[in-house]
């Protein structure tokens, strides 16, 4: 290739150069590809042996030696932010691409995640225009052109559907050339590793996959040349064909990309597993075993290492203002400090005359001014605030000498610009924990605060009230000629506070003693040879650190003439610090890497630059291990400018032992400066092992010199007690001398711990009776006493036992494709805690005009780069939209706001991957299940291995004595006629419209009268017999209950249907449609407007209305009477039959017989207490189980008037349920968990309001809640809470609970014990065991007793895989049996075995002659200290949850309500969760409420708290909108339905993401 033969054609320096420069220009996209192809091939086109033959695919990213002997070839790349630079390095660069190239051939599998169209479009609308030709932008996109070089013309013709819908379904389309035949490739970076794959760098062995990529499917879909087709994606809710993310067209099923997403978990994570034990219940989370094979130190012990002898020179000043002093005196005129304006024009100098008498002013006024002679408001030794902007370092020094003669302790902040800065909040209580009340600033930044309406400056958020005081000289007072500041010698008074943000944001206060002032100032000044009067550029922030050091500090002590190079400027022209060093001939210039590499890119404008007279340049940042290639690239292209290698200086500084380590400026330029070239894994065990720099996986180093003069260092190990490292080991630097911080001001424990450490040696003994004080810096003392730094402490991120450094991360994540994808190299790695480990996240911002694919692309590299290189797994990936991310005062990324918005979800990504299956290793064991005890177990009596067996009744029905007139008679439309005969106008029935006032009502006498006439249409107009099958398609009301009875008299079996909705027909239809004909209905009665509706268009669209039996109108019906009223034979014949859906989506109908329905009605009326005399307010769906029971049949059989509120009706009126309670006074109603929620939501702030309105509830005796669940505990309480006020006991609030097999086997009557709840151990729960915890206790889960057994009910638990008995506590199946069990399924397919399992069952041991039916329900039962009203202690029962939607996952029982449950606490913007399985993943379903921009937040915080609390990794996580999860009439969530529906994709998620 062209690209092999530049490397050994020897081409001269120039065209070498302004090749660097081409490259720069194109990674900078300054360029297009086209613009540097051409000019690329006109400079070298003389040199080449041959005709070019110019290939599209050329690397971008190809780097061109700048002299042949360089062995540190300079790689550029896109990055023109503030934080990338420090990471460039090409060595680094290469190994990625060659670590990517290993994964080349295995391409994604991982299906991408789905995003819902709004969504893509919102996230940036300008970054999906499509890319216009003349940018050429090097997009996905844009085709690149043909094989001959020209690009065509399809660039502008890509539509916006087009390009949109790519967005969306990342079809990338992007043709490569006939010329280069890899496939595949996307963009550069895929080139790039085509070439680097050939260089022969594979034969390392790869370290096994993490992120899973399979062999079969490469991501990218190849193209006909030059063929400009736009394809449209299909939208979601259809099976047509789409692409997933591999480029394989699928029909767009999502079971697809689960089966994906299986295939991909399927392959063998990193760690196996290591043997675990569970403890009896403590399921032990997996201590990551040291692996044995890891690097251990084998070195001596180190010995401290000391610097040369702090030389005190005869005439150096006793403390920094005795040298102002002399300097202010003897040579006013001289030059103290330029600055500059943002056209880089001397804006001000300020010179030692002026600095003397206006630090003086200052010191004056501060000190006689502010407050009153008796009561001075600022006194020597208190703390002032200093808020100066980056370009006044003129006002900054006057003020902060100013304090320095006052004697005043300086505090120097950033300007605060709004009341919500990242970090602002920090700082605030810095200066509150100082006690500062005064903040001195500048007039320009006084004007530029945020004020008032009143024009005063508001107090920020969490900073005291602050008096602020101008320093400008025309405010101030002169001072009167006979005062003096008071100048003494340096001593042990706080000079000034230097802040420092630590890694959890918080802001510490780092106090300097003016002796330390001093002798840093002079132990700099020897260290770096500094002269007077010499001329030094200072590009760094003057407030703090280096910049601060030498700008402000020791510039002053040497009489220096400091040049201030502003960042404003800097931004606007970044050659400005190179231009004033030539312009100045200045000796020294002070910068960071950052601004090295900002000259590189922008130097190509110069041509007059001489370095020549610069002796040393101060790299600030020298101790991030990354800052190296910067220097080298620096020093390659400015060596022929005039720079010598021996001039670059790194140093390392930390806030607490203020300079540490600095090289120092030598005039022999053969002793190159010292490298390390280390092991990165090697450096995770803190071990160094030096590496060839082949390898991939390595970190090149350089020194950062020798220890201060008069300093002593060693390095300690980073945790445990400060025991010295051996000489082959990474620690923590430390630090004894005059020259550092003394302590966190106002925080001794965290001084202690830093700024007072002792190291010991192996034996245990201090190595100095002085105190280290620990740097923040990792490190060791090489050979020669030089010192390297491999990271800091606050970047440490320690995962499985390893330490990665979060520098390292960043650099590796920014050597993937970077010219294409990180906006401005703004990348932020943290970890966080979840699991009892750190997990790594790294968040970046992504440039404006990236694609989805590009997205999905980059992060699927990364992951690969960071497992191959630092062998470590990344557990969450996120990118947000470019300048989005928490900014500091210098414009890098505020990490600790990026890690509190990432916990909190508000950080609102455009794009998530989580890779919890990869990285989270210490899960419990699966569990094995024992084989459970059989019936050779000890019985005795009533004990099963030694506990009660668990068992329990409600009251019996033959020893109660009533006067119940009912029990004379077998059947219900008996008691019907008996009533109408002794009481005809008792009124039986009230039913409330929306308005609360009475729609209709019937009396015994007008209930049987219409069940007449109705029996006289079955017969007459339906020719129906005794035993059909009558379906009764009604609303909530009364029409319903005459139609029940009027099948009873006909002799036909009511099956009670609910009617379709009618703005939802094509759903609700057909369900109508299958209990029609699944009962086996002859005829179908209902009122005339439901019977329009069955016969309408919209009906014909959704089923096949000729089918429809027989339909019966009875809002007309006839006038006679029915000859007889039919009389059944048998009470064990059907009475009726009771159809439900259940929750796990099954239709099931159960058959009621005669001798059922009675005794049930009996059961409730003693149960509840019902007379003629009471009334009973019900607002249930009456159509199914408890409902339909209460609603129908109650009331003739007992007598009491029942008051009717439709459900539906509360949809309009809240309050309208508990209105009817209030007025008509009752003492017992019936609702569910709709209603209750429905007035929890709609009536929470009415409460004033309804109580004005005259509602009261005191009179409630029972409110019990119909379900066929687990209690809803947090329901049934915020109810309570909520309506206290209104008179409602809480006592009152209790459940039902009942199943198919018995529709009601506890009802919490109006006698008994009140509910009680208990706390149980959710773990011991998932292994079937039952542990009663303390509330409140970790991992404890409230059951409230649902309710007391009815009379004539006895419950057992068994084990429902061995049928066994269990004992009391125990988690097992709830068997029942009762006189109104039902009598089994009524079913087409007469299913005979679950027919007998289900109503028919025997222990399989113990008492073995009952027959129970099988409730499908798992709860225990626990006998409490209450009493029952028969003077027995009262059995508890607590029901868990259904058999049938438990989760089997890891081999523990979960019951998707307590995922749901902790996913709903997760974020404020959840408002309901469903959970399921599929294919063994777990799927979570969250309901969003609030923008779609928050659907991304979600993702990591629901994986977070499933495996914080439950130890399961969430597979899928799918985002949707309110009201998508279905839920059932009696409020159940229909979890089969919507896993039905997510796998049809018919769901339209916000977002789907698949977890890897």
């Amino acid at each position: 290739m062209a690209d092999r033969s530049l490397e050994g054609m020897a081409l001269p320096l120039e065209v070498r150069a302004r090749l660097a420069e081409l490259e720069l220009e194109l990674s900078e996209g300054d360029i297009t590809q086209k613009g540097y192809e051409k000019k690329r091939s006109k400079l070298i086109g003389a040199y080449l042996p041959q005709p070019p033959r110019v290939d599209q695919a050329l690397p971008q990213e190809r780097r061109a030696p700048v002299t042949p002997s360089s062995a540190s070839r300079y790689h550029r790349r896109r990055s023109s932010g503030s934080r990338d630079e420090r990471y460039r390095s090409d060595v680094h660069t290469e190994a990625v691409q060659a670590a990517l190239a290993k994964h080349k051939e295995r391409k994604m599998a991982v299906p991408m995640p789905s995003k819902r169209r709004s969504l893509v479009v919102q996230t940036s609308m300008d970054a999906y225009t499509p890319p216009d030709t003349s940018s050429g932008s090097e997009d996905e996109g844009s085709v690149q052109g043909d094989s001959q070089g020209t690009p065509t013309s399809s660039q502008g013709s890509i539509n916006m559907e087009h390009w949109i819908s790519q967005a969306i379904h990342g079809s990338t389309t992007s043709t490569t050339s006939s010329s280069s035949t890899q496939s595949g490739g996307s963009g550069a970076a895929h080139r790039l590793a085509d070439v680097m794959a050939q260089t022969h760098i594979e034969n390392h062995s790869a370290p096994p996959d993490v992120t899973t990529y399979t062999s079969e499917h490469s991501i990218q879909v190849e193209r006909p040349q030059g063929s400009t087709t736009s394809r449209t994606a299909p939208k979601y809710g259809n099976a047509e064909l789409m692409e997933t993310g591999d480029g394989v067209p699928v029909s767009s099923r999502v079971s697809a990309k689960i089966q994906q997403l299986v295939n991909t978990l399927k392959r063998p994570k990193r760690p196996p597993l290591r043997e675990f034990f569970v403890d009896d219940f403590e399921e032990l989370l997996e201590v990551q075993q040291p692996d044995p094979n890891q690097p251990k130190p084998e070195g001596a012990q180190m010995l401290a290492t000391r610097g040369e002898q702090l030389g005190v020179v005869t005439n150096w000043p006793p403390s920094l203002e005795a040298a102002l002093q002399r300097w202010g005196t003897i040579s006013p005129k001289a030059p103290c400090l330029t600055t500059m304006d943002t056209n880089g024009k001397p804006l001000y100098i300020l010179t030692y005359g002026k600095l003397w008498t206006r630090s003086m002013k200052v010191a004056y006024n501060i000190l006689h001014k502010l407050g009153t002679k008796q009561e001075p408001m600022v006194r020597p030794g208190d703390r002032v605030a200093l808020v100066f902007p980056n370009n006044d370092p003129a006002a900054f020094m006057v003020a902060f000498y100013g304090c320095l003669l006052a004697e005043v302790v300086p505090v120097p902040i950033e300007v605060p610009l709004t009341r919500k800065d990242a970090g602002s909040q920090q700082i605030g209580f810095l200066l509150g924990s100082c006690g500062v009340t005064v903040a001195l600033t500048s007039d320009a930044c006084h004007k530029g605060l945020p004020k008032s309406p009143t024009g005063e400056i508001p107090q920020f958020k969490g900073w005291p009230k602050l008096l602020w005081f101008v320093t400008e000289s025309k405010h101030l007072s002169k001072p009167p000629r006979d005062w003096f500041p008071h100048i003494k010698d340096a001593n042990n008074d706080t000079a000034y506070i230097e802040y420092k943000t630590c890694k959890d944001g918080s802001v510490l206060g780092v106090t300097v003693t003016r002796i330390a002032l001093l002798t840093h100032c002079q132990a700099l000044t020897q260290a770096c040879g500094y002269t007077e009067a010499e001329t030094i550029v200072n590009v760094l922030d003057f407030k703090k650190d280096v910049g601060l050091w030498h700008g402000i500090l020791t510039s002053v002590m040497n009489m220096m003439h400091v040049i201030s190079i502003p960042y404003s400027l800097m931004k606007v022209n970044p050659l400005s610090w190179i231009q004033k060093v030539c312009q100045y001939k200045a000796k020294v210039a002070c910068v960071k890497s950052r601004d090295m590499h900002w000259a590189l890119v922008a130097h190509r404008d110069q041509r007059d630059v001489n370095l020549s007279s610069l002796r040393m340049l101060i790299v600030a940042d020298g101790a991030n291990p990354w800052s190296i290639s910067s220097c080298d690239a620096f020093l390659n292209v400015f060596q022929s400018k005039g720079l010598r290698q021996e001039v670059i200086c790194p140093c390392a500084s930390s806030p607490e032992a203020l300079t540490v380590a600095i090289r120092r400026p030598t005039d022999d330029s053969n002793q190159p400066p010292g490298r390390g070239v280390l092991s990165m894994h090697g450096l995770t065990y803190g071990v160094i092992r030096v590496d060839s720099e082949e390898k991939l996986s390595v970190l090149t180093v350089q020194d950062v010199g020798l220890v201060m003069p008069g300093a002593i260092m060693c390095s300690v190990k980073p945790d445990g007690i400060p025991q010295l490292c051996r000489t082959d080991e990474i620690g923590e630097l430390c630090v004894c001398a005059v020259a550092t911080g003394t302590s966190y001001y106002g925080l001794s424990g965290m001084t202690k711990n830093t700024f007072e450490v002792f190291p010991m040696t192996s034996s245990g003994a201090p190595i100095s009776e002085y105190p280290f004080i620990r740097t923040g810096l990792l490190g060791f003392v090489g050979p020669g006493g030089l010192v390297f730094v491999v990271g800091k402490m606050d970047g440490l991120m320690v995962v499985s036992g390893r330490r990665h450094n979060a520098d390292d991360i960043v650099a590796t994540a920014l050597a993937v494709e970077p010219m294409k994808f990180v906006y401005r190299g703004r990348i932020a790695v943290f970890s966080v805690t979840v699991l009892h480990d750190e997990r790594i996240v790294i968040v970046a911002e992504q440039r404006p005009d990236s694609t989805e694919e590009d997205s999905f692309q980059w992060m699927s590299r990364v992951l690969q780069a960071i497992d191959s290189i630092h062998q470590v797994g990344v557990y969450c990936l996120a990118l947000v939209p470019a300048n989005t991310l928490p900014k500091t005062p210098l414009g890098g990324i505020h990490l600790s706001e990026t890690k509190q918005l990432f916990l909190e979800g508000s950080l609102h990504p455009c794009n998530v991957l989580m890779c919890p299956h990869t990285c989270v290793t210490n899960l419990p064991k699966p569990r094995q299940k024992q084989p459970e005890i059989g019936p050779a177990s000890v019985m005795v009596g009533n004990l099963v291995s030694g506990k009660r067996i668990a068992q329990a009744s409600g009251r019996d029905l033959g020893q109660i004595e009533d006067n119940d007139q009912a029990r004379k008679f077998l059947f219900l439309s008996e008691v019907l006629q008996w009533r109408a005969q002794t009481t005809p106008d008792h009124l039986l029935y009230t039913l409330l419209n929306c308005r609360g006032t009475i729609a209709n009502s019937l009396t015994c006498v007008q209930l049987h009268k219409r069940a007449e006439k109705i029996a006289v249409m079955l017969m007459e107009r339906g020719h129906l017999q005794d035993g059909d099958h009558v379906a009764l398609v009604y609303p909530p009301g009364i029409d319903l209950i005459a139609a029940f009875y009027g099948c009873l008299y006909a002799g036909c079996v009511p099956i009670t249907v609910r009617p379709p909705h009618p703005q939802n027909i094509a759903t609700t239809l057909p369900t109508v449609k299958m209990i029609v004909e699944v009962s086996r209905s002859a005829c179908l009665m209902t009122t005339q407007l439901i019977c329009k509706l069955l016969r309408s268009r919209e009906a014909a669209a959704a089923v096949d209305v000729r089918t429809w039996p027989l339909i019966l109108d009875t809002d007309d019906l006839p006038k006679k009477r029915p000859a007889q009223i039919y009389k059944p034979s048998n009470p064990d014949t059907l009475a009726y039959l009771d159809f439900s859906v259940s929750t796990t989506g099954m239709l099931a109908g159960v058959k009621m017989s005669h001798a059922a329905t009675s005794a049930f009605c009996r059961s409730i009326k003693l149960q509840c207490e019902l007379y003629p005399s009471r009334e009973v307010a019900i607002c249930l769906d009456p159509y199914c189980g408890l409902g339909f029971v209460l609603w129908c049949l109650c009331s003739v059989y007992s007598g009491h008037q029942s008051i009717l509120i439709p459900p539906s009706e509360l949809e309009t009126n809240p309050a309208l349920w508990l209105l009817a309670v209030s007025q008509y006074k009752v003492r017992d109603t019936f609702c569910s968990y709709s209603v209750m929620e429905l007035c929890t939501k709609g009536l929470g702030s009415q409460t004033e309001s309804l109580k004005a309105r005259g509602l009261d509830l005191s009179r409630v005796r029972t409110c019990v809640v119909v379900a066929e669940e687990r209690p809803r505990i947090a329901l049934t309480q915020s109810f309570s809470k909520l309506f206290k006020d209104l008179g409602l006991h809480p006592r009152a609030v209790s459940t039902s609970f009942g199943c198919r097999v018995n529709l009601a086997i506890c009802l919490q009557g109006t006698s008994g014990p009140d509910p009680t709840t208990v706390y149980v151990d959710m773990r011991a729960l998932r292994h079937d065991r039952v542990r009663l915890v303390e509330r409140g206790s970790p991992h404890s889960l409230p059951l409230m007793e649902s309710g007391k057994i009815l009379p004539g009910v006895r419950i057992i638990i068994a084990n429902p895989e061995t049928k066994g008995p269990l004992g009391d506590s125990h988690l097992g199946e709830i068997w029942v049996h009762s006189a109104h069990n039902a009598s089994g399924y009524f079913t087409i397919y007469g299913d005979e075995s679950l027919q007998s399992d289900h109503f028919n069952s025997r222990l399989s041991f113990g008492d073995t002659q009952t027959i129970w039916a099988r409730t499908g329900y798992l709860g225990f039962l626990r006998r409490t200290e209450l009493t029952d009203a028969n003077g027995e202690r009262h059995d508890a029962l607590y029901v868990v949850g259904a058999l049938d939607e438990a989760m089997e996952l890891r081999g523990m029982r979960y019951h998707p309500i307590d995922i749901e449950t902790s996913v709903i606490r997760a974020h404020k913007s959840v408002t309901e969760c469903a959970v399921f399985t599929w294919t063994n993943l777990l799927v979570v379903v969250v309901e969003l409420d609030g923008s779609e921009q928050e659907a991304l937040d979600l993702v990591p915080l629901v994986t977070n708290v499933v495996l914080e609390e439950h130890y399961l990794i969430v597979g899928v996580v799918v985002v949707v909108d309110i009201g998508v999860i279905p839920i059932n009439s009696r409020g159940e969530k229909q979890r089969m339905h919507l896993r039905d529906g997510f796998l049809a994709d018919q769901l339209d998620p916000i977002y789907v993401a698949y977890n890897m």
